[in-house]
């Protein structure tokens, strides 16, 4: 569904360019949750940045559900960020003027129109997220969690292609941080959503159904969950230690 072949980025200071992407070659299925993990600076947010075509790269070809995207226009590439990709920031980027209920169909009141259908679908992203009892409310007075799930729902509201996760958990406590990789997992289960999940958080990733480690620009390991999530944490913490040479 995701195909990256071959990608390279860098970035220039000066006269001098900085490898950050060194030929990555990766790919998601439908409905797969996808976790990828590295060390600062091993080029996770820059891949991220690739595949949703904010930032453009030298080398290499992404195609997302069988469309290429290097070469679109901004106008192209627009419409596919808005109905054929979802995205989950660190920081919510909720809208302070809409209630949870109206951040949800924001992008639909992109396109220009809600249907009954769109309102339908919102009540029942609403209803698998547990937060109707707040649709109402404004993100000032909800909870980061709770921010967090709204965004969530939001991402699904196009049924997209493919959800871009950055750092979904990143400023939310452990109880909350479970609450939205539960939201994930009900979004796989029960809308084959596909997720593609940048993280520091072990704990997060080991809910995944894969985790693919960076390190200096290049894929180091991927790792497929086949056992028990703390067991899968364990294995995944291992590779993670065996990375960083800690491990001989």
């Amino acid at each position: 569904m995701l195909y990256v072949k071959n990608l390279y980025k860098s970035y220039k200071a000066g006269k001098t360019a900085y490898p950050v992407l060194k030929g990555v070659s990766l790919s998601v299925a439908q409905g797969e949750f996808t976790a990828v993990m590295g060390p600062s600076g091993s080029g996770k947010s820059t891949l991220l940045n690739c595949i949703s075509c904010y930032v453009p790269f030298e080398e290499g070809k992404i195609t997302l559900g069988g469309q290429e995207l290097k070469g679109l226009s901004e106008k192209e590439l627009a419409k596919i960020r808005n109905e054929k990709l979802g995205f989950v920031f660190q920081d919510f980027m909720l809208l302070d003027g809409l209630t949870v209920r109206e951040n949800v169909l924001v992008p639909k009141i992109i396109e220009g129109k809600v249907t009954r259908e769109d309102e339908k679908r919102c009540d029942t992203l609403l209803k698998l997220f547990g937060i109707t009892y707040i649709q109402e409310k404004y993100p000032a007075e909800i909870s980061g969690g709770e921010k967090q799930r709204t965004a969530v729902a939001r991402s699904l509201m196009n049924q997209p292609l493919l959800i871009l996760a950055d750092e979904p958990t990143g400023n939310l406590d452990s109880k909350s941080s479970r609450a939205v990789i539960d939201s994930f997992l009900e979004a796989r289960n029960q809308m084959n959503a596909t997720i593609f999940m940048v993280t520091h958080d072990s704990f997060a990733a080991s809910f995944c159904d894969r985790v693919i480690l960076l390190k200096d620009g290049n894929i180091y390991k991927q790792l497929e969950r086949l056992e028990e999530r703390s067991l899968f944490q364990d294995r995944l913490l291992e590779a993670i230690k065996e990375m960083s040479g800690e491990v001989k």
